[in-house]
This record gives structure tokens, sequence and C-alpha cells, in this order.
């Protein structure tokens, strides 16, 4: 259920069967080739792609007529190195990077095709750009990972629980975005007179022993760091914290969506939405060291009553009269 609406013209999604490879290069190509890149398969539910594909239909700009619209997906990182000879083989316009670790994946290849990725995270430490308000070089794009942040979803464990002494941390240092975050979480935590402790997870079968060593160690609230991996494997992070009676925290909206307790932070529909307005003024001339990186203006707060029932928790009524989405 939703306390309010949510306007998001995204459409009926539709599997999209790109151009071979074969056909793009060899064919003269009369409009701008946009490609999407992600390392690992298509999750349908998380509906990033139909996001980027309303905001280029927000842009006036039909699919055919103004640009070609291809995707390539991996089966891992292991992988995504070929995944992107062959992407560049393409000679797109713009690459789409989905989230922080193609981009600098990409970026070690290529640093002439202008490369958006609407999930950016630490960019200026990884090089991806030299600042913030002229990032420089080909990448540019929307960084949904705010300073404050953490802190507010410390607080929001303390919220849902305030009986708790420890917070754990489900984290996933494998990724670029995830270490800077550590800190952060720990600080907010201590200040709130919290211990915490961690667990790391770097790969889809390491996901349930972190959680259950978490668990095991005492950890009243797990926060659950924003990566790729851990994003990908929201539905299997909720069913275990859900067997192993813990109450989950997270900065998406889709670990919600798939049955974790409560989130606060960017609402990524929004980031891939603009990302798509970002793509589309480079197809029209300006160049990606000159476009700003772009921050999300408002925060989404989403609240899982049904997980909650399942753990014998009682939501605080001052968290569900703010929520801006509650799943039932």
């Amino acid at each position: 259920m939703r306390r309010r609406d949510f306007v998001q013209a995204l459409g009926g999604f539709a599997a999209y069967q790109a151009t071979t490879r074969t056909a793009l290069c060899d064919s003269p190509r009369k409009t701008p080739l946009i490609v999407w890149a992600a390392a690992f398969p298509m999750r349908k539910e998380l509906g990033f792609l139909p996001a980027f594909r309303a905001g280029l239909v927000e842009q006036n700009l039909i699919e055919g007529r103004d640009y070609e619209l291809a995707h390539r997906f991996g089966t891992g990182l292991a992988d995504f190195p070929k995944l992107i000879e062959d992407i560049i083989a393409l000679s797109p316009n713009v690459i789409i990077a989905p989230a922080t670790l193609e981009a600098v994946a990409l970026k070690k290849v290529t640093s002439s095709i202008p490369i958006v990725c609407p999930a950016l995270a630490n960019a200026i430490h990884l090089r991806l750009i030299e600042s913030e308000a002229r990032p420089g070089m080909n990448v540019t794009g929307i960084e949904p990972y705010i300073a404050g942040l953490p802190a507010k979803q410390v607080e929001l464990a303390r919220e849902i629980m305030p009986s708790c002494k420890t917070v754990g941390l489900l984290t996933n240092n494998a990724d670029p975005k995830g270490p800077p975050q550590i800190p952060d979480l720990r600080r907010a935590a201590e200040a709130l007179g919290l211990n915490t402790i961690e667990t790391n997870a770097n790969g889809i079968n390491e996901i349930d022993e972190a959680l259950t060593s978490l668990s095991r160690a005492g950890a009243n609230v797990i926060v659950v760091l924003q990566t790729n991996l851990l994003l990908l494997n929201a539905s299997l992070i909720a069913r275990v914290a859900l067997e192993r009676e813990v109450p989950t925290v997270f900065g998406y909206r889709e670990h919600v969506v798939a049955g974790g307790l409560v989130s606060y932070g960017v609402d990524l529909r929004w980031c891939y939405r603009r990302g798509a307005h970002l793509a589309v003024k480079i197809i029209r001339g300006i160049k990606p060291s000159e476009l700003p990186i772009e921050f999300p203006s408002s925060f989404w707060l989403a609240a899982n009553v049904k997980t909650a029932k399942s753990l014998q928790l009682v939501l605080p009524s001052a968290l569900l009269f703010r929520a801006d989405e509650i799943v039932e």
C-alpha cells in the first residue's frame, strides 16, 4: 500500500532484444547509440532499465527515430572485461554504467566514450572525475550516496528497536562503493551509544553465512550497506534475515519491497530517470566533462508491515505516518 502516489511513467516493461553486434558495427548508423552495460544479469523487479527509458521519454525522444538503445548483461565481474570489449566495438555515443563498479571497469578501457552512471559513488577518490562541479573527463552521473544518510539509517535502527544495543553491518568491501560507508555508520552508531559488529560478503554464496554470523554475534538490528551485490540479492537478504529473526535497515526501498523491514535513502528510480536526461544532453552535444554531478533533493522512507508482523515488531506510528511507501 502507498501512502502517497509516486508518479513514474514506466509503462509496461517489454523485453528488449538488442540489435546484434555485427549489425550495429557494419551498418551505417543514422541515430545515436546508447548502450546499457551491466556486469550482472537483469533483475526485472528492480525496474532500473524501464526507469531509464522513462527518462528518455520525458525528453520527448522516440526510440528508433532519435536514438537506438542496446543493452548487455554479464554474469558477474569475472566476464565483464570481455563484455566491455564487445561494447566498445559497437562505438556507442554513450555508455550507461548502472553502478560504480561498472563505471570503474569501463573507465579503465575508454577515456573517450562518454559514460553516465546513475548510481555513482566516491567518484573523485576512484579518479572517475576531477570534481563534482566539473567532472573533467568522460564520466558523469548521479550520486545517490549523500553525506549524513548513514546516520539516518542508524537512527532508524534505534527507532524501530529502542532497546537496541548492537548494530550489525553487512558489508561488501569488493564494491568500491562499500568501504567508504563503514566509517560513517560506525560514527553514527557511536554517537547514539551503540556498538557495531561487521561481517563482509563479497559473493552471493557468502550472504547467508554473513547474516547468520551477525545474528549469532548479538546484532539486534542489521544495517545493510548500499552496494550492487547486496541490492541485486535483496530477496535473499530479506529471507535469511527473517529466518534469523533480525530486523533490517537499508538505504534502498527495493530491499523493503523484496521483504526487508525498513529503508531510508535515495529513490533509485529517480536516479535512473535523471541519468537519462544526462545521456540526452550528451547525444545533443554537451561533453560529459562539462556536465556536473547531480544529487537527489529528496529521500524515500519505506516500511514493510508484513515483515514487521513476522518479526513480532510493532513499527512506531510516527514512522508509518512519515513513510512514503508502506508494503503490506
